[in-house]
């Protein structure tokens, strides 16, 4: 088994505004992955609850930190508690669901967000100290933590394709520390999400975005983001 190393820093936990680690950081760091796997605010979300995210998502404040994740506040924002007020200035239609149905994890949250024509599903998870753990991009497996910048790329499941992309990454000194691929079907549609220790420079980006059979590419990176929002 392959553990990935965290800092002091998360194990004794994040800088936060609200009760808990767990119901709080963590879902605000849920609900910024999700804003950037959309790719922008989402106009509409949907968050459909599982375990004790259902069960106490109003009086742990999980609630109002989803909404601040999509509005790219940072864990110790401390406009937090007025996340409903701010979504609203902003036009953002949110609703929450809660599941009976089991999760992997207790505190598991899957996002249905949509902006214009973009549309996305995610599924993540808080485990703890303000970690996550994303299982699921639009249906596809994966296994990202959000300390690292990650670089996802769908694309077509074509020989050669894997290589081609890890070539282009390495020759640019950029090491990449985890990788995963999933596919729907031979031939078909997959994806592959790649943790690297910096974010590939936009000049190799693009050169991602120009080999055969990609797709798209998009980079999820707490540690950057956008800077729209939370200004």
């Amino acid at each position: 088994m392959m553990t990935r190393f965290k800092d002091v820093f998360s194990i004794i936990g994040p800088a936060m505004t609200g009760p808990s680690s767990s119901h709080t950081a963590g879902a605000v760091r849920l609900g910024r992955i999700a804003r950037q796997w959309l790719g922008t605010r989402p106009e509409k979300a949907k968050m459909i609850l599982y375990g004790s995210f259902a069960d106490t998502y109003t009086g742990h404040g999980t609630d109002l930190a989803l909404i601040s994740g999509l509005m790219n506040m940072a864990t110790d924002d401390e406009r937090i508690p007025n996340a409903e007020e701010w979504a609203e200035q902003l036009g953002m239609e949110y609703e929450f669901v809660t599941s009976g149905l089991p999760a992997a994890h207790p505190n598991t949250v899957k996002f249905e967000l949509s902006a214009g024509d973009r549309a996305c599903t995610m599924v993540g998870a808080s485990i703890g100290g303000g970690n996550v753990t994303v299982s699921l991009l639009d249906d596809f497996r994966v296994q990202l933590t959000g300390d690292f910048p990650a670089v996802v790329l769908r694309h077509s499941d074509k020989a050669g394709v894997i290589a081609s992309v890890t070539s282009a990454i390495s020759e640019s000194g950029v090491n990449i520390g985890f990788m995963q691929v999933d596919r729907k079907g031979r031939d078909g549609e997959a994806l592959t999400a790649m943790e690297t220790d910096t974010i590939p420079a936009s000049d190799v980006l693009n050169r991602l975005k120009s080999l055969p059979h990609i797709y798209d590419i998009k980079v999820i990176d707490l540690k950057k983001g956008d800077d729209t929002d939370a200004v």
